[in-house]
């Protein structure tokens, strides 16, 4: 996925393990195209590779948009965002929250 994604330019990739913060998948794949038409073309190209291994089905969402491209991989879930989308809705904030125990100031 990620090798994917850097092929075809896409910027600010992150990836977040959501690991003992949500059972929906156990990765966040985050990314930026510069414009509608890249996030669509990174979007497609994706797809295509993984149709080509193999990989199943997939589920998407927003690709006649291509504001904000949801891909469902099953265990990593990919959004594609144009940048000033991402920056609305901020997802990295959202999803990169401690869900542990809040440390203890030592004097």
């Amino acid at each position: 996925v990620n090798s994917s994604i850097d092929d075809d330019k896409a910027e600010d990739l992150v990836v977040i393990d959501l690991h003992g913060k949500s059972s929906i998948a156990d990765f966040l794949v985050i990314a930026s195209g510069r414009s509608d038409r890249h996030v669509g073309a990174i979007a497609e190209h994706l797809l295509r590779r993984v149709k080509n291994f193999g990989l199943g089905r997939c589920r998407v969402e927003g690709l006649s948009k291509r504001d904000w491209v949801l891909i469902d991989l099953g265990d990593i879930i990919v959004h594609l965002f144009r940048p000033e989308v991402r920056k609305f809705y901020n997802l990295e904030k959202i999803w990169s929250i401690e869900m542990a125990e809040p440390e203890r100031a030592t004097h």
